[in-house]
């Protein structure tokens, strides 16, 4: 009696939505999900992760592109840095005694903005009181005493040698700087030319008269110095006394305000004392006030004076949560920039740029570790921040001696941020093997899940979080069969009835693609069939490369039969990658099969275009075999296995199945389906396992048998553990339901052998011997057949060696 299994019915080929799942007509009858689809795993670790506030325990959020990490994690941290209290402020300051090293003051949030402010005020009392404390009447009536004091000190020492010199005759001329003498006749000095016509004893004694006076004046003017020293310090003193009369008024406040800050009080005393040397220097000397006009004044208070706000947070604005989308050493860190002064490169604490650790510091940095780590000193920078909870402003190739401008050293400030890495799993692996710090500083990995459990409450979640995103994004409203086809979309690209993808990315797109096409047709709701169509808009997008082999297939370019029998040939089923689309792809697979010793030879692997799992299953049939067929005698064959018209490379050991099958076909002579293809993964004792890409190697088989017609015996074979992986689209379930194409579910390469064949593989009796006419009988007889022919050939050789062993001695002997 026949067991041979039977197609799959139509019904499980797909799994559609219950009605009642969906308790709703259209989306704008229920509420929004705001939020995360599922990933109760990823929830539970963010919040451990968050709450946790001992050093090390920085996050690792792993997972696909699309599951909605970046948002989620995003989100949570804001909901959670709202409740918390912000961080304080940084700005940093002008160090006036070493103006190389900036240094940094530290604010209760929304302080640093007042502080700044109050100088900017600060300055601008500055620019009224200066330079009107200056031209202030009794100041000049000061400064003139003291100018005239000094002038009349010299004016006397020059007229009592101007005296002097009347009385013996000589002329005194003097102007600003110098001092000189004439000879005199009649009171009156002679000229040039006159004087070189007097006799050499009155030139001798006016020589001699002129040495006396030059001494005579140079005892008078000894003191001089001592005049000018003294004038100058009652000058300045005058004007300390000015400056300190005028900026008393104005720094009073600050200091009074401040009085509890110590680190600002210092500041201010610093600037105070930095401000007289300044305004002396800058408006009681004439020349120099008349050269700065009043902007250049004010930029010079800017420049020296004004605070440089690293960072701000509002008092009730909770932590700071910062996502940096370009993370780079300036990006993080900050930076110092440079003003250009007539060719040259001038640094100031006020071109200090802060960075996202700056904004971040106190709450959040999320930062994608595959953009962060295509720069190696940028992520052992980060490292030795976290590690030292210090943050430091430096040329990040300074220590690489490719930095040669001087440059400032800002204060470091204290560290404390929580960095949360986005990035896939193979990032994180990676990290974990080649980085033996990662795992101390990154304790708290935050998985999300490939796929989510599709259940009741699931679906109707998903059809809240798709309702959030119509209203995000101004979609159209969707009715219950709309969201029924995004949940069995979802469910197609995780490739499970039970499941649904966690890329809900995709679903988006779709969504809006199908949004297009409802605006397109001037259709008031999005429903199942704009679903369906955005669907085929997409296929066709991206599907010239499956037609085309679809074509060459009708054609006959590509040899691939879909009817009658055939011996050594079998359809296998093949998924191929085009970028971001996949689809299924039929080929054929031959075997030919002769005596020999040389097993089975993988021609793909021997071409190198087979790669490693495929050569892997290849391998496994000469282990089944083997086990199966060859307890008695030996396994002495040699068979070719090939991918026909594969010009690629090939990977998978879902063939292994149809491999097998084309193998016995060619051993037997026994002939194969061929409106039949067949896929699944071979072990060595003959079940047949799962394999990916289900859905589309069926519909790679179904659109050539569809194109050629469909004959109502045509089908496929998949392993019956991948029942469960099936989502087929509707026109493989009409043609099911119509009884025109077949889908097969075997455990066992003995099950697919019989639908393949018609044949019973047969079952072994206790003595380990098949029924009479069984394809695993036939099998075995001409495996037998085999042996003894290498058993014959063997003696023959045998025979032969013998007598050239004999000349062979007969030979030595004679020598």
């Amino acid at each position: 009696m026949s067991n041979m299994v039977t197609p799959l019915p139509y019904q499980v080929l797909s799994a559609k939505v219950p009605t009642d799942h969906l308790p709703f007509e259209t989306l704008k009858d229920i509420d929004a999900l705001s939020g995360i689809l599922g990933q109760e795993r990823a929830v539970e670790a963010i919040q451990f992760g968050v709450a946790m506030q001992r050093p090390g325990y920085n996050i690792f959020a792993m997972g696909d592109s699309g599951t909605g990490r970046s948002s989620y994690v995003l989100n949570y941290l804001k909901s959670e840095a709202k409740r918390r209290t912000p961080p304080n402020e940084w700005a940093y300051i002008n160090n006036f005694t070493e103006s190389h090293r900036p240094k940094a003051l530290e604010f209760a949030p929304g302080k640093a903005a007042e502080f700044a402010k109050e100088i900017r005020a600060l300055i601008d009392g500055l620019m009224a009181t200066f330079p009107a404390a200056f031209e202030n009447p009794t100041y000049q009536q000061q400064k003139g005493a003291i100018d005239r004091a000094f002038n009349e000190r010299y004016e006397a020492a020059i007229n009592k040698v101007e005296r002097v010199a009347v009385k013996i005759g000589v002329a005194m001329f003097r102007d600003a700087s110098s001092v000189s003498f004439a000879p005199m006749r009649d009171g009156k000095a002679i000229e040039e030319n006159d004087f070189a016509g007097l006799s050499d004893e009155d030139r001798d004694a006016f020589q001699e008269s002129v040495s006396q006076l030059e001494s005579l004046l140079n005892e008078e003017l000894l003191s001089l110095p001592l005049w000018k020293r003294a004038s100058y310090e009652q000058l300045r003193q005058l004007n300390l006394d000015t400056v300190n009369e005028a900026l008393d008024p104005l720094m009073a406040p600050l200091f009074k305000e401040y009085a509890e800050h110590e680190a600002v009080t210092e500041y201010l005393k610093a600037l105070r004392e930095d401000l007289d040397k300044t305004i002396i220097d800058q408006m009681a000397d004439d020349k120099v006030s008349e050269n700065r006009d009043e902007i250049g004044r004010r930029q010079l208070y800017e420049e020296l004076y004004l605070p440089n706000i690293a960072v701000t947070h509002q008092p009730d604005g909770g932590m700071p949560v910062v996502y940096e989308p370009h993370p780079t050493y300036r990006n993080l860190f900050g930076q110092v920039e440079y003003s250009s002064d007539q060719g040259m490169l001038i640094p100031s604490y006020r071109l200090i740029r802060s960075g996202s650790l700056h904004a971040a510091n106190g709450g959040y940095l999320i930062l994608d570790a595959e953009k962060l780590l295509t720069d190696h000193y940028l992520w052992e920078a980060l490292k030795r921040a976290l590690k030292s909870k210090s943050l430091k402003i430096e040329h990040p190739y300074a220590d690489m001696g490719l930095m040669n401008t001087t440059t400032l050293a800002p204060q470091d400030l204290p560290l404390q941020v929580k960095v949360v890495l986005i990035g896939s799993r193979d990032i994180y692996y990676l990290l974990q093997d080649a980085d033996p710090d990662f795992q101390e500083m990154f304790r708290v990995l935050v998985d999300f899940d490939d796929t989510l459990k599709r259940t009741k409450e699931s679906e109707f979640a998903f059809a809240r979080l798709m309702k959030d995103r119509i209203d995000k994004e101004e979609y159209a409203n969707v009715t219950r069969d709309g969201v029924a086809a995004l949940i069995e979309y979802s469910s197609r690209l995780a490739e499970h009835q039970k499941e649904m993808a966690a890329k809900i990315g995709d679903v988006f797109e779709l969504l809006g693609e199908a949004d297009f096409v409802r605006e397109m047709a001037r259709d008031e709701n999005i429903t199942k069939d704009h679903i369906a169509r955005a669907l085929k808009a997409k296929k066709h997008r991206t599907g010239r490369v499956s037609e085309k082999i679809i074509e060459e297939i009708i054609e006959g370019t590509v040899l691939l039969e879909s009817e009658g029998h055939a011996v050594g040939k079998i359809n296998g089923l093949t998924v191929m990658q085009i970028g971001d689309s996949s689809f299924g792809a039929p080929a054929r697979i031959s075997t030919t099969v002769h005596p020999g010793g040389k097993g089975i030879i993988d021609i793909e692997r021997e071409s190198n275009l087979g790669q490693n799992i495929h050569s892997k299953g290849v391998l496994i049939l000469s282990g089944y075999l083997g086990n199966k067929y060859a307890q008695r005698f030996p396994l002495d064959i040699s068979a070719s296995i090939a991918m026909e018209q594969s010009y690629g490379y090939v990977d998978g050991d879902s063939a292994s199945t149809a491999e097998l099958c084309c193998l016995l076909s060619a051993l037997i002579q026994m002939p194969l389906r061929q409106d039949l293809a067949i896929t699944g993964s071979l072990n060595q004792y003959g079940e047949i396992q799962a394999i990916g890409g289900v859905n589309e190697k069926i519909e790679g088989f179904f659109n050539v048998c569809f194109a050629r017609g469909l004959t109502g015996t045509q089908g496929v074979i998949i392993p019956k553990s991948n029942a469960n992986n099936l989502m087929l689209n509707d026109d493989i379930l009409d043609a099911v339901k119509a009884g025109q194409f077949h889908v097969y579910a075997v455990s066992t390469a003995d099950e697919a052998l019989h639908l393949l064949t018609g044949l019973e593989a047969g079952e072994a009796n206790d003595e380990g011997e098949y029924p009479e006419g069984s394809i695993s009988a036939r099998v075995i007889q001409r495996l037998e057949e085999i042996s003894k022919l290498g058993e014959e050939e063997e003696e023959d050789d045998d025979e032969e060696t013998d007598g050239k062993d004999g000349k062979s001695d007969k030979a030595k002997k004679d020598d």
